[in-house]
């Protein structure tokens, strides 16, 4: 049995009678009873244990907490668990590590206890605020909803947010449990010791942890690179999902109490965009100077609550008194214009001129006339000419003429914006520098820092999805991709290239060919330098971060391309697994190599990998391997036979039944035998699925609806199936899928031309 407790956002007041508002912040003497086998955890020091008789005589322990400091009721905690734990003394704080006595035993919470202490110290330095508590708990749960929890002095986690096998040398799970644990840290300043003042503030709570995080992780884990690591991880999926439609940072408390849910605010635009604005305010302020501001802020916020205006104040009196860094307005006027309107600019540069225009970044494909975006910020831009880096200058009008940006004649005068990601945008670059950046990198790649070569190319592949460029642009850059070393940026350009859910649709393309041809030519020299690892000795990479974050889309697309090396890669180690099931094929690369192996085999290789998903001692992460390497098949009876098996209650749990469908589904043989499978057997899958599969499978499908003639065969099966109000919406989503498909046909012939044209370069 275990009781654990979660109050964020307002679940407190289900728990005991209280103003559940962040900012009626009070001390809490908590007690609780029960059974005495087990222990009682809270935010604070147990002060008193004692006994007590019921009226059948059964004895009960009680435990007694310390007065807890000046707090919001959001963050009172508990948890009554039969765990053990390991404990450090960290400056005078007491830190334990609670889980499962089986999972301390065998030291699954060691990592996790050995840099909880360097973190904690890492923050009272950096901040020069001292940590208020005597102890500090964290609790690894076998199931808990949230990664983790910040609740002051008794943190809770999921297990796989703490837990690491002491066998597990790689960086790839120690970097994800020092990142979550870093978050909560970060929090017990950011939200703790200071709160915001509601819940429409809630990124000065979880934009700042999210900074945090990154600092806190890399400085435990120096062999992580922060400023890619954070680019790739934090900015980049943000940009991607900051558009016109999202809301913004900061919105006003009346707009929120008007909708219906505090959850929706804890997303990607909460955490990632407010650390990325948060990184871009401290490279423009200096870090020395941002850190500063912010001690200042929690010392004068200590146990109360603040807004971001409080935040702009406290680093408005930090500016003000030096003179180093001169702002070209108020730190309010800045930072709002970044936290109160939605979505972010695109800067469009015009270097015969020294023009640099800014406008919101939306989708012009789908603009209607009538909308008119007039949002415009305050913009710091870093720059660089020719490989040196220039001053910091700012952009804070719709347009303006930066006459240290016209560029001569030469070829070799080029320009970058957005040096090291230090502002929040994207740059839309004019013909000229985009063919001058594109021969650069053709000969001389390492002249970009690694962090813009990916911005720069992501940046493109944006600016092409949203109507600003055409797809040619974005191709350009690709070229020089033989000499591109790095695993994210490569990373990248395949997920803009080869997106995971066309891999079907791309197969049976025109355009299959010739991508073949251009992208294995350029993959090769990053493809065998990794392959060599894998054959040789994949534990030497146990501390390249990226080749086990990346390294498998990599290896998956050289497969997918029908490159015949890791063809017979795949071939080799699977076959090795199956002479020798004690054999552990590399975690990093055994999706792949289980696919392969499957797909180059017969009967023989699938009966293998049926049999290790069934065997007992399985872990969960290579069930979900295996679950999806037996729909990699290539002959119909085997799938087919998997679906079948997928129906039967005695082989699976009822939630793999319909993993395996929507495995089966996205596979170029796949789709059919899975709609038939789905049609034949619906009565059936009704039962125990319900809509939610069906709907599933439909979006599936619809990546392979070309003509009305299948989208109205579709309608025959699901208007006899589904009520009326569920037929509208799959319709309209069948219909959507039409148009994208029928848009992405004409994507491909044009990216089908540009390929031709520049095959043999």
């Amino acid at each position: 049995m275990l009781i654990a407790s979660q109050m964020e956002p307002t679940h407190a007041r289900r728990v005991y009678p209280c103003f559940d508002e962040p900012a009626m912040k009070a001390t809490f003497n908590i007690r609780i009873i029960h059974d005495p086998s087990y222990v009682a955890l809270s935010n604070m020091p147990a002060i008193d244990v004692s006994e007590v008789k019921d009226e059948n005589g059964s004895l009960w322990t009680v435990t007694t907490f310390n007065t807890s400091l000046k707090m919001s009721t959001y963050l009172t905690a508990f948890v009554i668990c039969d765990f053990d734990y390991i404990t450090r003394t960290e400056q005078g704080n007491e830190i334990r590590i609670w889980a499962r006595k089986e999972a301390v035993k065998n030291g699954y919470v060691d990592y996790a206890v050995n840099i909880t202490g360097p973190i904690f110290s890492f923050l009272e330095d950096i901040l020069n605020v001292s940590y208020p508590l005597p102890k500090t708990d964290l609790v690894a749960l076998p199931d808990f909803g949230a990664g983790g929890m910040e609740n002051w002095g008794l943190m809770i986690f999921q297990e796989a947010s703490l837990m690491n096998l002491p066998s597990d040398e790689f960086t790839s799970r120690k970097a994800m449990i020092a990142l979550i644990v870093s978050h909560e840290l970060g929090h017990q300043w950011f939200g703790n010791l200071v709160t915001m003042n509601w819940w429409n503030d809630l990124w000065l709570n979880e934009g700042l942890a999210s900074y945090f995080e990154y600092l806190g992780a890399t400085f435990v884990e120096p062999k992580l690179s922060l400023d890619k690591i954070f680019y790739a991880h934090v900015v980049q999926p943000v940009l991607r999902e900051d558009s016109e439609i999202a809301r913004s940072l900061s919105e006003s408390e009346d707009k929120i109490k008007g909708s219906f849910s505090l959850m929706y605010l804890f997303d990607n635009i909460t955490y990632s965009k407010g650390a990325s604005i948060t990184w871009m305010l401290s490279g423009f302020l200096t870090e020395k100077l941002f850190i500063r501001a912010l001690t200042s802020y929690l010392k004068e916020f200590s146990f109360s609550n603040a807004n971001q205006d409080d935040l702009w104040t406290h680093i408005q009196m930090v500016v003000d008194a030096q003179d180093e860094v001169q702002l070209p307005a108020p730190v309010k006027q800045i930072m709002d214009s970044w936290t109160c309107q939605n979505g972010f600019p695109v800067l469009t540069l015009n270097l015969t001129s020294g023009t640099i225009r800014q406008e919101q970044f939306f989708n012009k494909n789908n603009r209607k006339s009538t909308d008119s975006y007039n949002n415009t910020w305050i913009i710091p831009i870093s720059w660089m000419r020719n490989g040196s880096s220039q001053p910091l200058t700012w952009l804070d009008k719709s347009s303006k003429m930066f006459p240290e940006m016209q560029v001569s004649e030469s070829d070799y005068d080029w320009i970058l914006l957005n040096v090291n990601l230090s502002g929040y945008y994207r740059v839309n670059y004019d013909q000229l520098n985009l063919k001058r950046l594109a021969r650069l990198l053709e000969n001389d790649p390492k002249a970009i820092p690694a962090v813009s070569r990916f911005q720069l190319i992501d940046d493109v592949f944006a600016l092409t999805d949203f109507g600003y460029v055409p797809i040619e642009t974005a191709l350009e850059l690709t070229k020089y991709l033989a000499r591109e070393d790095e695993l994210f940026i490569w990373n990248m350009v395949l997920l803009n290239l080869i997106p995971e859910n066309l891999e079907s649709t791309l197969k049976n393309h025109e355009v299959y060919p010739l991508l073949k041809k251009y992208l294995l030519k350029r993959m090769l020299p990053i493809y065998h330098y990794y392959a060599g690892f894998i054959r040789q000795n994949a534990d030497a990479l146990e501390d390249d971060y990226f080749a086990q974050v990346y390294l498998e889309k990599l290896l998956a697309t050289a497969c997918w391309l029908g490159l015949q090396d890791c063809l017979d890669l795949s071939s080799e180690l699977y076959a090795k697994w199956r002479d020798n099931p004690e054999y552990k094929i590399p975690l990093l690369i055994r999706r792949t190599v289980c696919c392969y192996g499957v797909a180059a085999g017969s009967d023989k290789e699938w009966n293998f990998a049926w049999e290790m998903y069934n065997h007992t001692d399985s872990v969960e992460e290579d069930e979900d391997i295996l679950l999806y390497a037996m729909s990699c098949a290539k002959e119909s009876w085997l799938l087919y036979r998997y679906l079948q098996y997928g129906l039967s209650d005695t082989l699976f749990s009822s939630n793999c039944t319909s993993v395996i469908i929507s495995h089966v589904v996205t596979k170029d043989i796949g789709h059919h035998i899975a709609w038939e499978f789905v049609t034949e057997n619906w009565p059936l899958l009704s039962q125990g699925y319900g809509h939610e599969l069906l709907h599933d499978v439909l979006k599936a499908m619809g990546r392979f609806v070309k003509t009305d003639v299948q989208i109205q065969e579709l309608q025959v099966f699901y208007n006899a199936t589904l009520e009326e109000d569920e037929r509208e919406a799959i319709t309209m989503l069948l219909e959507s899928a039409k148009l994208e498909n029928t848009e992405r046909r004409k994507l491909l012939i044009k990216i089908a031309n540009w390929l031709e044209k520049n095959i043999d370069d």
